[in-house]
């Protein structure tokens, strides 16, 4: 085909098979003839940026890159291509521009997240430079199938962030440490602050498959000075552990899976654990009703029960049991049903490897350490060892609530349970 007759398309075409073949004179001669005969069309003068980029004109790639993108204004790529002929002319003002300009059409292009992370690192900022890079790994977690230039942006600015984190961490434990040592559980929630703050951890909320009562805090572990009677009932521990063991050897049907879903129930997190022993439960009360051989059987436990404020609402509550988890279980993540009562833990047999997290926080239960949580919030466990795990699980009012709301509540249940006559 005669160069006078081939059509702009042709022009392009030709023009890419020459610089393919390593050919930049010919590739610049048919691209000259292109734009002569289409002066404003932005693919071709963005064609021509490149060639003039990869021939060492940087400033003349950014003149056709900026005529490009001024007659497209809807393409991000364009203004990607300014930022790259600016950087190439150490212009961080213009680079940083036609970024934001990219970014202003399209707030989730990642090419264009990750150069403005980039500059900005150059530059030294380090609080710009953190907002970008944090933008870049949100969007690479975004990404399923992710190409070798995602992955390594996604390291480099995980790099970037840990590094970050820990200077912060450093000033501020100069600022303030030794005030939030003295601080109690109120440094607990001043290190959640700071922690989702960097980006480090979630801030969970309640999520109550029953009654959701408005307004209380939605607290992951309670602080013990909620519960006054805890020490006493710590130290009941070896006697309540003994009989769980007792009970562990010799109780068989009493003992039976936690988990036991209706037939024909549909696949779920905890069909893995359906009718298994691998998380199983030994109750002495549960919703309201002793369970009286149980409860004979373990005279210890069924005092340290009887001996402190524990929730009475007939028919839901209160609920107590051992709590059996085999080697190598999980309890998947999972809520509770309602946020008007807090869960209390009193480990009895914990070998080592066994963990514990509410919302945000991990704990490894410790022997005769018992603590508090929300349930309503997001908690899963895992027994890691090759030994068995026995917990003494029990439910007592939310410590927020007054004892008027407590008693009023317990009038709600009942008055919803009664039958309409």
């Amino acid at each position: 085909m005669k160069p006078d007759s081939m059509t702009v398309d042709d022009l392009l075409t030709s023009a890419a098979r020459a610089r393919d073949a390593g050919d930049a004179v010919a590739e610049r001669r048919l691209l000259d003839q292109a734009l002569a005969l289409a002066p404003d069309n932005p693919m071709i003068l963005n064609a021509c940026g490149m060639a003039a980029l990869r021939g060492g004109d940087p400033a003349g790639a950014r003149r056709l890159f900026q005529a490009a993108a001024t007659r497209d204004r809807d393409q991000p790529a364009l203004w990607i291509n300014v930022a790259t002929a600016c950087r190439a002319l150490n212009d961080d003002a213009g680079e940083q521009g036609a970024l934001e300009q990219a970014l202003t059409i399209d707030r989730r292009n990642f090419m264009a997240q990750l150069r403005l992370a980039e500059l900005h690192e150059r530059q030294g900022d380090a609080v710009a430079a953190a907002i970008g890079w944090s933008a870049v790994v949100q969007l690479a977690h975004a990404v399923e199938q992710k190409p070798p230039i995602v992955i390594d942006a996604q390291r480099r600015g995980e790099a970037f962030l840990s590094a970050h984190n820990r200077r912060i961490d450093a000033r501020l434990d100069a600022l303030v440490g030794d005030k939030v040592e003295t601080m109690g559980d109120a440094a607990r929630r001043f290190r959640a602050c700071v922690d989702h703050s960097l980006g480090r951890r979630r801030i969970y909320t309640n999520q109550c498959a029953g009654l959701h009562y408005p307004f209380l805090p939605a607290d992951e572990f309670f602080d013990r000075s909620h519960f006054p009677w805890l020490a006493d009932f710590e130290a009941r521990t070896d006697a309540i552990a003994a009989e769980a063991i007792a009970m562990l050897r010799g109780a068989g049907p009493m003992i039976r899976p936690y988990v036991q879903m209706d037939a024909g129930s549909p696949e779920t997190k905890w069909s893995g654990l359906d009718g298994s022993l691998d998380w199983s439960a030994c109750f002495l009360w549960e919703y309201g009703v002793r369970n009286d051989p149980v409860c004979a059987a373990c005279p210890e436990t069924a005092a340290a029960l009887a001996a402190i404020p524990q929730t009475n609402i007939p028919g839901k509550a209160p609920s107590a049991f051992f709590s059996i988890l085999r080697p190598g279980a999980h309890i998947p993540p999972h809520t509770g049903v309602t946020n008007t009562r807090a869960i209390i833990h009193l480990p009895l047999v914990v070998p080592g490897g066994c963990r514990f997290r509410v919302g945000g926080e991990t704990r490894e239960w410790r022997v005769g350490e018992a603590f508090a949580f929300d349930d309503t919030i997001e908690h899963e466990a895992w027994n890691d060892s090759d030994e068995i795990r026995i917990v003494l699980i029990l439910d007592v009012w939310n410590p927020y609530l007054t004892t008027d709301e407590q008693q009023l509540l317990a009038a709600f249940f009942e008055a919803a349970d009664t039958p309409v006559v």
